[in-house]
């Protein structure tokens, strides 16, 4: 089958968020199955990727067109402008099977779903969260959605919900509900074989041994909740004392607001402030953590999640995360509440056998429900049956 992928950005701009990871990991599992895959990018990252622009690269056995958008730091903003790509998809549109938009609230997936209408080509779209415009600018998102959104998302042959919550918000979309299939993320499960040693990052770092570590790993962003995490934060150093708060990833316009809050809470001490981790270095970060705590205001299906699990690390959401469900058999998830929250961090880090146990059956559970293996497999499925369908 020849696929085309349409993500906003992709390998090696992981720092962009999880979306491109997830559209890496189901081209290169595709590709690895044995069907043709091409992506339609573009060149968005914290400094423009690297690469031969417009025109078309190999990467890990897919065809890769990395589009050069007018402006990166709109593009950081999710507003791109890949201003060469009609001229590419109006030649090589027509020639593909099926489409996977990932994300639809952008000019890449405007510009390749003409296409796809023109040459009648079915195609999937896969929100990862942007259903709904949530904790965006309204009024620019509005003018799109009434242009372009709504008319995208209900002429697809195909939509994957990454959970039941977001199934519904498709449903309130207007999506016909025999086009919603819940399929979940994945990770790569053989990249947690050979796991760091424990004590690689404590080293780094300086953090002693006798010093519990909370992990908050993700973009530096208001969603994410990271505020609400350091007020808790601030109650529990009084509470417990040698413990530290890791925060790592990279900014994405809040850090400067939370730098003010650390310092006015007088914790600066307590709290280890790394900027992204990648590869082997977040790894590290996971494997020396006592607990993971994601205090989202909004999230659809968090991979660091299923990251932390996979290293045996206990995990604490908000329940407003889509993935709460599935953490309340393997850790806690709480109201978006500051005492629930510092309390929940207080029992697990005080609790080495509930830590062991959180670990033990997280681990457990991403293996048997979460490998790409099982996933590729829904998503073919989903091709198949899109392939049978004309766009309307």
């Amino acid at each position: 089958m020849k696929i085309l992928q349409i993500s906003t950005s992709f390998k090696p701009a992981w720092e962009t968020g999880g979306t491109n990871r997830v559209a890496y990991e189901i081209s290169k599992n595709l590709v690895e199955k044995g069907h043709e895959v091409t992506v339609f990018t573009t060149d968005r990252g914290r400094k423009r990727v690297d690469v031969q622009k417009n025109q078309r690269v190999f990467v890990d056995g897919m065809r890769v067109y990395y589009f050069k958008n007018i402006s990166n730091d709109l593009a950081m903003k999710k507003i791109v402008t890949p201003y060469y790509l009609p001229i590419i998809a109006n030649k090589e549109v027509k020639d593909f099977d099926v489409i996977h938009i990932h994300e639809h609230r952008t000019l890449l997936a405007a510009i390749v779903w003409h296409y796809a209408k023109k040459y009648n080509i079915p195609y999937i779209i896969q929100a990862h969260g942007s259903v709904l415009p949530i904790f965006q600018k309204q009024r620019l998102k509005n003018f799109f959605d009434l242009m372009f959104g709504y008319r995208i998302i209900r002429h697809a042959a195909k939509t994957i919900a990454l959970t039941k919550t977001e199934a519904e918000q498709y449903r309130k979309m207007g999506v016909d509900e025999n086009k919603i299939k819940i399929v979940s993320n994945g990770i790569d499960l053989s990249e947690y074989d050979n796991l760091p040693t424990s004590g690689e990052f404590r080293g780094k770092y300086g953090i002693r041994d006798d010093e519990k570590i909370i992990l908050y790993l993700g973009r530096i962003h208001q969603i994410k909740g990271v505020d609400l995490l350091v007020e808790a934060f601030a109650d529990l150093v009084n509470q417990m004392g040698a413990v530290k708060l890791v925060i790592v990833g990279p900014d994405d316009g809040f850090l400067p607001t939370l730098k003010a809050q650390i310092e006015d809470l007088k914790i600066g001490d307590k709290i280890l402030l790394t900027g992204p981790l990648f590869e082997r270095d977040k790894l590290e970060a996971y494997v020396d953590t006592d607990v993971y705590v994601l205090p989202s205001v909004y999230e659809t299906f968090p991979v660091t999640v299923l990251e932390a699990c996979a290293c045996g690390t206990p995990v604490i959401v908000t329940d407003r995360c889509g993935i709460a469900d599935i953490v309340d058999k393997v850790g806690y998830v709480v109201e978006y509440d500051k005492d629930q929250l510092k309390d929940a961090i207080f029992k697990v880090l005080s609790d080495e056998g509930l830590r062991r146990r959180f670990g033990k059956e997280g681990w457990k559970l991403i293996g048997e429900e979460f490998g790409w293996s099982t996933i590729i497999n829904k998503i073919e499925k989903i091709y198949k049956d899109a392939t049978n369908r004309v766009i309307g």
